[in-house]
């Protein structure tokens, strides 16, 4: 599967998802028992309790985050050119986001919120075990709306990438639906990250019109891919969405990663990992990977093994983003 008529396509990606600052606290437990907080688990907030929880703690680091922003930090970090649309407050916050993401490499303009919901955050709280405890508020993020939407942007881009994430959002809707109508028109594949198995449960046939109407390639877990069919078994799975897409890459941990094209599939192992710390963001990094690798005219064996190398460095320690040189890694493994 080769991309087409790629003339005037300034960027490699452009991503739509939520704008989220993560922000990394150190606290006892005991801290997490006065806050009422379940260890290792993740918890939707509102704005009183983001900030009230904000006020509590000694912030020792922060950048920004969300799922599809990560994607797209991580194919600059590779050395491509990516571009993301998604929605912050003009607050403090706003600021960092769009400041760090820009300089991680990812073209970033959305207009951002006056004096309305805050910018998105996730804070982190981290035990003295190592474990994560997260609270998100997702404020300004979830006002992403149509006129948001950037024609001239995704006309420019190779690939439009979307996170099914922003299905949990009512007002992205309709910009996401805008967004595929100019990819289209414009030779810009979609690319959709079904993002979470629960997402799936909530949005099942919308996403399923989605993906038959408007996507391209797929990038999935096998737990998404399996309940976006209803079903208990993979390879019935694999059956069903070979029918619905040009190209799917599913995610499958220590079984690497499967990829199903027009004419068959093919599995491609994963890379050995001493010890796996935290496996938060190996789907976005693959992704990215994957991306990276495919918009640069490499095969689609390749372009997993990259997929697969890129997420072997996200769960050597914690976070979403790499703590080492991506183009050096894949440098050091040929590609």
């Amino acid at each position: 599967m080769k991309l087409q008529n790629q003339v005037n396509k300034i960027f490699d990606v452009v991503g739509i998802g939520s704008s989220i600052v993560d922000i990394v606290a150190h606290c006892s437990e005991e801290f997490l028992i006065d806050n009422s907080a379940k260890k290792g688990t993740m918890q939707l907030v509102n704005e009183k309790e983001i900030v009230g929880l904000n006020r509590k703690i000694s912030i020792s680091g922060k950048t920004s985050g969300g799922s599809a922003a990560n994607t797209m930090a991580s194919i600059a970090l590779l050395g491509g050119h990516p571009a993301f649309i998604g929605k912050t407050n003009n607050d403090e916050l706003g600021n960092f986001f769009a400041e760090n993401i820009i300089h991680a490499g990812v073209h970033f303009d959305t207009k951002p919120l006056l004096n309305s919901y805050p910018t998105a955050r996730c804070i982190v709280l981290v035990t003295p075990d190592a474990e994560r405890t997260m609270f998100t508020y997702l404020g300004a993020s979830g006002k992403l709306g149509v006129s948001d939407i950037d024609g001239d942007l995704i006309k420019k881009s190779k690939i439009l990438y979307l996170e099914g994430y922003q299905w949990d959002i009512p007002e992205a809707k309709g910009a996401i639906i805008e967004a595929c109508k100019i990819a289209k028109n414009s030779d810009t594949q979609v690319a959709l990250s079904l993002s979470d198995p629960f997402v799936v449960d909530r949005h099942r046939s919308e996403l399923l019109f989605l993906i038959e109407s408007e996507v391209d390639i797929l990038f999935a877990n096998e737990y998404e891919l399996i309940s976006l069919f209803e079903l208990d078994n993979f390879d019935k799975a694999i059956t069903l969405i070979s029918g619905k897409v040009n190209l799917a890459n599913i995610t499958r941990g220590s079984k690497g990663s499967e990829t199903i094209h027009k004419t068959g599939s093919f599995n491609s192992p994963s890379f050995e990992v001493k010890d796996v710390i935290d496996t938060t963001g190996a789907g976005d990094i693959y992704a990215a990977g994957f991306l990276y690798g495919y918009v640069n005219g490499y095969s689609l064996e390749d372009s997993a093994n990259l997929g697969n190398l890129m997420a072997s460095e996200i769960i050597s320690h914690f976070g979403a983003r790499p703590e080492k040189s991506l183009s050096s890694i894949a440098k050091s493994h040929g590609f």
